[in-house]
């Protein structure tokens, strides 16, 4: 059989600068151009956002020459994005926005005054000129833009209407459309420039030098030439420049701006911090653990670089409708201006009916109300530590109709706790002490990433015991794992270990040794047995207990969750099913899949699926991957530590606070309402006015103010989203 191996693919975001008027037209020229490039897989092109993210097969072509391919339509890549310099662009531009505005509205008055009061011609015309050169500058050059790309857009509609009511002698009438259109395209430049301007502000909690350790003296060093190992000092008030491990002293950080965490984080020697985290009390050294390009921060620029280029399906739909409506608004135009006059009609009035039918059909605040509206809930989440991926995935939280939790670390607190070791009467070995027995079973948990492993090896460190080598571990994954120590193989495992795993062994002591699990299982603690194998005979030595404690909060999300709607609520764990159940009594879970493998988790997402369609998969991104990946939506807890959860899931919390889950879903549901009215408010002004120009008639000034108001009114509710708190 052959096999094939897929592809090495890559994916960049660039920043580009921002093209003309809100058609997107150009950016589906553009993306057609990029697709047909050799080795390209996969483009999102927006201008209106000002982003390009490219997935390329890098066998084939480079990023470098993407980049030549971008830059060939005349789009300008902002190679070193700079949050600094950038702000002072976007500002400048949206003064000289403003400034254009303002000179149209001079020019209209000039004009319409000057008319009024029957003044020198010239003069009324020289204000209407104003009024069109400034009103349609942009329009114009996006109108332009996207013609080249052979396609058609709204900037092309509201240059032919002006243009055509000039025509018809109705320059006040087409002044006032293209004051109203710039007017609202600056407002809408200016509600999704925040919503952008809200996700960059991550960049600045990242401090741009540490002061390191070198020699037993402070050096100021850029973060970029920090190596892992390099130890650097803060003190009160300073940020913390990488991630880390506290070495010396004790002190409180503020990580409110990275997980979300409403009051600072006591720290001392042996915990973790993270870069762009402020450190409130005391002075702390640090030694780093990741580089700058690795620390959490980064990444979750990287991820919100993304997530602003991934568009959501209501706006990947309305993006591809939008050329096709606008070319049946200039077929409807021309059909109100062809049958009428073949009917007999007098011209102008038949041609300004027309013009105000094409103002009045397009489609501006149906285009604007997504993006609007998404990168809004974007930003509002990634303020409260919570990391969307995508606007997919916001779209995606409103539609949850069944959660799955996983338990340890998740719904409990996750620092599982050994309360105690038993040695089995009777065992060959009589002089075994508990000291001894968890000495063996540290010696082989060592080597495993499991939470009871870290218990058992913490336990041993605070007795202070002298733990042997271990050679030739293997795990068995949710069963249990083994190790050469000494002169024997040292098992630890669950029921299903040594039913399955060691089940053609003699094993002595096996019956009284699952009693005990049994026993310990119904005081609701979480046990393993150890055994010890020599010479093909496997002799069980004693068991282990251990203990985790729920989340104080988990309660109370459960039931914020159910009033949000979720109908079902299931929790998936490798424990036995006697401590499931009781801690899912305790926060009040409906269902409970206990003992479950990691394949069998994913077999139990696509089981819920197929029930409830919309199901979320909560884990610690960890062991949960699998799971995460195959439920409609991944929320991974606790990403600022985990790589695996910035890599898995499609919502990361940074923090562990269980309150953001139900904060999660109830933003996605916030901003599918938000749409919806927008769309209603949009279709509604549209179905309102052709309905009445059809059938009555309005003067072209009020169909201005109808569209472009919708469009505003549409901007500004979408900007609501930023205040969103749950």
């Amino acid at each position: 059989m052959t096999v094939t191996e897929s592809p090495p693919l890559s994916t960049f975001t660039v920043e580009i600068e921002r093209r003309g008027g809100r058609g997107e037209a150009g950016a589906r020229g553009l993306e057609r151009h990029l697709r047909d490039r050799p080795g390209v897989q996969d483009v999102d092109v927006s201008f209106r956002t000002g982003s390009v993210r490219i997935t390329y097969d890098e066998s084939v072509t480079s990023e470098e020459q993407l980049r030549e391919a971008v830059r060939d339509r005349d789009v300008s890549i902002q190679d070193e994005p700079d949050t600094a310099t950038d702000e002072v662009t976007s500002r400048s531009e949206l003064r000289r926005e403003v400034a254009f505005v303002g000179l149209t509205l001079i020019g209209m008055v000039t004009g319409l005054a000057t008319g009024w009061l029957d003044g020198p011609q010239r003069l009324m015309w020289a204000g209407y000129g104003v009024a069109y050169v400034f009103g349609g500058w942009y329009g114009l050059k996006g109108a332009i833009e996207t013609l080249r790309h052979r396609a058609v857009d709204i900037d092309l509609l509201m240059i032919v209407a002006a243009l055509g009511a000039l025509s018809i002698g109705a320059p006040f009438e087409g002044a006032m459309l293209l004051f109203l259109f710039s007017l609202s395209n600056t407002l809408q430049h200016y509600a999704i420039g925040r919503s952008r301007r809200a996700i960059k502000s991550l960049v600045e909690m990242r401090p741009d030098e540490a002061q390191v350790l070198r020699d037993g003296e402070e050096v100021t060093v850029p973060i970029d030439d920090v190596a892992v190992g390099d130890v650097f000092v803060v003190r009160p008030g300073d940020k913390i420049p990488l991630d880390g491990v506290v070495t010396s002293g004790e002190g409180t950080v503020d990580q409110a701006s990275l997980t979300g965490e409403s009051v600072p984080v006591p720290k001392e020697s042996g915990d973790e911090v993270f870069g762009g985290t402020i450190n409130e009390s005391g002075s702390l050294e640090i030694e780093v653990t990741r580089q700058a390009h690795e620390s959490a921060i980064s990444r979750l620029i990287h991820m919100v670089e993304r997530a602003q280029s991934e568009k959501a399906p209501t706006q990947r739909l309305i993006d591809r409708l939008e050329q096709p409506y606008v070319l049946g608004v200039f077929a409807l135009t021309i059909a109100a201006i062809a049958v009428p006059l073949a009917l007999g009609s007098e011209f102008t009035s038949t041609f300004y009916r027309a013009m105000t039918l094409m103002v009045a059909a397009s489609p501006c605040a149906v285009i604007i109300s997504t993006p609007a509206a998404v990168l809004s809930a974007i930003a509002s989440g990634g303020r409260q530590g919570v990391l969307f991926k995508g606007g997919e995935h916001v779209e995606a939280a409103a539609n949850i109709d069944a959660v799955a939790f996983d338990k340890t670390g998740t719904l409990t607190q996750g620092d599982t706790q050994l309360t105690g070791v038993f040695v089995r009467d009777g065992a060959v070995d009589e002089t075994l002490t508990p000291d001894g027995l968890l000495s063996l079973a540290a010696a082989v948990q060592a080597r495993s990433e499991h939470h009871l492993a870290r218990a058992t090896v913490e336990a041993a460190e605070e007795r202070s015991l002298d733990v042997p080598d271990a050679q030739r571990f293997q795990s068995v994954a949710g069963k249990g794992v083994r190790a050469n120590v000494e002169d024997s193989t040292i098992h630890i495992g669950n029921r299903s270990y040594f039913k399955t795993v060691l089940e053609d062994e003699a094993m002595d002591g096996i019956e009284s040794g699952l009693d005990r699990l049994r026993a310990l299982e119904a005081e609701g603690k979480t046990s393993v047995l150890v055994a010890r194998e020599t010479r093909g005979e496997v002799t069980v030595l004693g068991w282990l207990a251990f203990t985790d404690t729920v989340r104080p909060d988990a309660a109370e999300m459960i039931d914020d969750l159910r009033s949000l709607g979720v109908e079902h609520i299931v929790m998936l764990t490798g424990d036995n099913e006697r401590v499931a159940q009781r801690i899912a009594d305790e926060v009040g879970i409906d269902e409970v899949q206990a003992e479950l493998l990691p394949e069998e988790k994913v077999a139990t997402i696509e089981d819920l699926v197929d029930r409830y369609e919309n199901v979320a998969m909560v884990g610690d991104g960890v062991n949960d991957a699998p799971a995460l990946a195959t439920a409609t939506l991944g929320v991974a807890m606790g990403g600022a530590g985990t790589d695996v959860a910035l890599d898995t899931a499609d919502v990361v919390l940074m923090g562990d606070d269980l309150s953001k889950i139900p904060y999660v879903l109830g933003l996605g549901r916030k901003t599918r309402r938000t749409l919806t009215v927008n769309l209603a408010i949009a279709f509604g002004a549209i179905g309102l006015m052709v309905g009445t120009i059809l059938l009555r008639g309005i003067p072209l000034p009020l169909a201005v103010v109808g569209h472009e108001g919708s469009t505003v009114l549409v901007s500004l509710n979408g900007l609501r989203l930023l205040g969103y708190r749950g």
